[in-house]
């Protein structure tokens, strides 16, 4: 299970790289600036919890409870949630395609995730 959490949190930061550089220099063409901000926001906090995630496999590996292997998921249910939500109203925005603009209610589910996954990883740490 650590393995799995490693080799996410390295996919999911090598995506971020490649996203922030894209958000970075291609962007700027297809959306106006405030979606910019937005889609920066969602690399941002895919960055940060791509490191959560590596942490959180170091940790499994030498400590292997319940409360690490639920923070993990936690941080990958909420990169998927939060920032993905993010990245699709950046593409809403610059297709501009209208209907789907509710999609934004989802991203505070994936913040909770974090905030969740953060709590299970202090549980983890106190546990051991």
């Amino acid at each position: 299970m650590y393995k799995r959490f490693l080799t996410w949190g390295c996919i999911i930061a090598a995506l971020a790289v490649a996203l922030g550089a894209f958000g970075a220099h291609g962007l700027k063409k297809l959306v106006p600036i405030e979606s910019i901000a937005t889609f920066e926001t969602g690399v941002r906090y895919q960055f940060y919890h791509a490191f959560a995630l590596l942490f959180v496999g170091i940790l499994y590996e030498r400590f292997p409870v319940r409360s690490l292997r639920l923070a993990g998921s936690f941080f990958l249910i909420g990169i998927l949630l939060f920032s993905g939500s993010l990245y699709i109203l950046t593409l809403l925005k610059a297709t501009n395609t209208v209907g789907l603009t509710g999609i934004g209610a989802i991203t505070p589910f994936g913040g909770l995730f974090f905030i969740g996954g953060w709590i299970a990883l202090l549980i983890g740490i106190i546990k051991k």
